[in-house]
């Protein structure tokens, strides 16, 4: 389950978060690490030192231009917000996010990203809306600013405790000779979600529904609506085929 946990740092802005992620990663048995658009060098003496032993890490992260490319592959994008928004998105604690990874992590294809935003403005509400859910850590109102490698140790603590609970799980699964759990349709990545989400915008705009001077966050609402209800790949084929034959008839008209 671990190895499926991707965490992915926006914007990081010093060295010495970056690796002080590290070292929270690999104290929690995590070891993906994705930086999207960096504004810092990734190895330096600072994120070398920070790491205290991590720095594999720092040397195997992956380095994109966008958090799209960064979660491309996931099924299931959660990205951390310490305020609430204007339009309001499933908001979960650390620990609800940890109960939900048993099962977000299967089949071995699923892929989790957790999306984590720059020191000084966290994500931006168009990143957030590129997440199914938001995770929150409840900490003291009085003095709620959590560094970095910090808020990533502790969404990376309550990973493990997850993993843990399902390892004696599976331990006692396999003692009593259970059955393996059943393999359900594979979830729609975030790449095939995007696709989706523009086709559903130029359908909308083509049948006159959407005016995008006027958007009236339609298409934010409307990916809250599909985000939230996880649709899988074969969903996800029949709605981008509905939305052709939509666009067949517009044309017609």
């Amino acid at each position: 389950m671990l190895e499926r946990i991707r965490i992915v740092l926006i914007g990081t802005s010093h060295p010495g978060n970056i690796g002080g992620v590290a070292r929270a990663m690999h104290n929690m048995g995590l070891a993906d690490l994705a930086l999207v658009a960096p504004r810092c060098d990734v190895i330096t003496q600072d994120s070398i030192s920070r790491a205290s032993g991590a720095d594999h890490l720092l040397h195997q992260a992956t380095v994109h231009s966008t958090l799209e490319a960064a979660v491309a592959d996931c099924t299931l994008a959660v990205g951390a917000s310490a305020r609430s928004r204007t339009l309001p998105w499933p908001m979960i604690s650390p620990r609800e996010l940890a109960e939900r990874l048993p099962s977000e992590c299967q089949p071995d294809s699923a892929r989790v990203a957790l999306v984590f935003g720059r020191e000084d403005s966290g994500l931006t509400n168009a990143e957030l809306q590129r997440c199914h859910a938001h995770v929150h850590i409840p900490t003291n109102a009085d003095f709620s600013s959590l560094n970095l490698a910090a808020a990533v140790q502790v969404i990376a603590y309550e990973c493990r405790m997850a993993w843990l609970s399902q390892q004696h799980i599976q331990q006692q699964a396999a003692a009593t000779a259970s059955s393996a759990p059943e393999n359900d349709e594979a979830l729609a990545t975030h790449a095939e979600l995007e696709r989706y989400f523009e086709h559903l915008e130029r359908t909308l705009i083509a049948i006159e529904f959407h005016d995008p001077a006027q958007p009236r966050q339609l298409m934010a609402r409307l990916r809250r609506l599909y985000l939230r209800a996880r649709p899988e790949k074969m969903e996800m084929n029949i709605l981008r085929g509905i939305l052709s034959a939509m666009e067949k008839a517009a044309d017609q008209r």
